[in-house]
């Protein structure tokens, strides 16, 4: 997927759902296009994001993203990122055909370069996740504890709530000729978006062991630094059209609010991506429970034994926190109640500032008294997984990402898409294979594939799934470039010492209590 095609659907997804300004989608994706420029470099294209991999026995400091208790009891002595990306963006309104993807025009025009689910029966929504996973390291204390330093940028968007009518309104030649004269409501929708910095020291130790079980908890505490943030939220509006250039809007509000950033965007975006401002703590916390009937103790080889169970269990709860922003300067909740209205006018312009469209709302509703400042919530969830270990080369892993977010009560917010995902694998220290099957909260199922060589990860999970589609409203990819202590360790059966060949020795038997 290219880092145009990425901007812009995010531009049609969150223009679609809400009345939130292009102009701050626009801004904000350009800092996602780095990354898509990565994907490219690798050859990747419409993967799930470290879905399938992240759960890994191999994941090292991936695995300590969705559940920092992972890294008790590594099967290495360190593990080191140099660079991983996964981008993951997708609507449930909007489609394109697969050859738009790779070759966008410079406008696109509707039922040709892209399709509108105009007749579903269901709540349009659509979303962005999007991260760059910098420099970051997992070293073992001993078999028992780790330490890890994490640092990533990300970005999360989301918004809908819409129902098919509304988005059909908004999304067909605006307004829609075709609802001249109806009345139409939205009880409540919204979107939010938000790109910030996060540097994280965490800690993982078993707590437990017993002869056949094992019991591991982690912690990550993050310094957060905000890039930039928005939010957009319409409630209660009731509104009719009765021509192109005429409505009006009997009752509404809309809250809104941008990091004043946003007001001085420099053109050279990476100037505008800086540390230690707009700070905020955040925290990561799992749990992991291991059964392992065959670890007596004897016959498994120092640092081996991270796969001795018959199958485990974890539980974890990612992304606390929220980040303080100062509002734009003319940022004002509004209320909507107005005759006679323009629905043109209330569309954002071209080379329109987002201060300039801010004001231009301001004098076209009625401004209430709001906060100066906002704090934007991180997308917090709720991550289940499952492993069960068939012969220590071939597993079967379940993992469940559920939003704590998603509800209507804060607006300043983003929040994770929940979905379920199993993935059988083959793995050895050398290579590993994954196939994820994935299906998120909107009922789009995936068939992908993933592969780990070496010090190199790249995936498809929707690769199998979309071969098949004619038209594509979600994708995703990430590719990953790591290190870890086997790499330079001697060479053996287990396929270690790929940087660094030393004579083969026979491994010691070492009792594990």
């Amino acid at each position: 997927m290219s880092s145009s095609m990425i901007g812009y659907q995010l531009r049609v997804h969150l223009r679609e759902t809400c009345f939130l300004s292009p102009t701050m989608t626009v801004k904000l994706n350009r800092i996602f296009s780095y990354a898509a420029v990565l994907l490219l470099l690798a050859n990747v294209s419409l993967a799930q994001s470290f879905t399938g991999y992240n759960t890994s026995n191999y994941a090292g400091i991936y695995g300590v993203f969705s559940n920092p208790a992972t890294a008790a009891g590594y099967r290495y002595k360190w593990d080191l990122n140099i660079i991983g990306v996964d981008v993951n963006a997708g609507n449930t309104y909007v489609s394109v055909p697969k050859s738009v993807l790779f070759n966008p025009p410079d406008t696109m025009r509707l039922n040709r370069d892209y399709f509108l689910d105009q007749g579903a029966n269901r709540r349009q929504n659509a979303w962005e996740m999007a991260e760059i996973v910098l420099p970051s390291f997992l070293y073992a204390i001993d078999d028992k504890q780790s330490v890890s330093f994490v640092w990533r940028m990300r970005s999360s968007s989301s918004g809908g709530n819409l129902s098919t009518q509304l988005a059909n309104f908004f999304g067909v030649n605006f307004p829609n000729p075709s609802f001249n004269g109806t009345s139409l409501s939205i009880p409540q929708v919204g979107v939010g978006a938000h790109v910030w910095h996060e540097m994280g020291l965490s800690y993982a130790r078993v707590i437990k062991q017993g002869y056949n079980s094992r019991w591991k908890a982690g912690i990550t505490l993050k310094l957060l630094s905000g890039v930039a943030a928005g939010y957009a939220t319409v409630k209660n509006a009731n509104f009719e059209a009765t021509n192109s250039r005429n409505a009006s809007i009997t009752s509404g509000t809309l809250y809104y609010g941008y990091s004043e950033e946003l007001d001085h965007w420099q053109n050279n975006t990476l100037s505008n991506i800086r540390l230690f401002q707009n700070n905020g703590l955040g925290a990561d916390i799992g749990l992991v429970y291991e059964y392992r009937p065959d670890n007596g103790g004897f016959g498994a080889y120092e640092s081996s034994d991270a796969d001795d169970y018959q199958f485990r269990l974890g539980v974890s709860f990612t992304d606390l926190g929220r980040i303080r922003y100062t509002k734009g300067e003319f940022n004002a909740d509004l209320n909507l109640q107005r005759a006679d209205i323009d629905p043109k006018e209330l569309t954002y312009k071209k080379n329109e500032s987002l201060k300039q469209y801010s004001t231009r709302l301001n004098s076209y509703f009625t401004p209430m008294a709001s906060e100066k400042t906002f704090d934007m919530t991180l997308p917090a969830a709720m991550n289940l997984m499952g492993d069960y270990n068939i012969n220590n080369t071939f597993f079967v892993g379940v993992n469940a990402v559920i939003a704590l977010t998603g509800g209507q009560r804060d607006i300043t917010k983003s929040h994770a898409l929940t979905q379920f995902n199993i993935t059988p694998r083959y793995e050895t220290s050398l290579i590993g294979a994954y196939l994820p099957f994935t299906i998120n909260r909107n009922g789009q199922a995936d068939v992908g594939a993933a592969v780990r060589i070496g010090p190199v990860v790249f995936g498809a999970s929707s690769l199998f799934t979309n071969l098949f589609e004619k038209h594509i409203d979600h994708g995703a990819a990430f590719v990953a470039l790591r290190l870890n202590s086997n790499m330079f360790d001697r060479g053996d059966a287990n396929g270690g010492g790929i940087f660094r060949m030393r004579k083969r020795q026979v491994g010691c038997p070492v009792n594990n209590y």
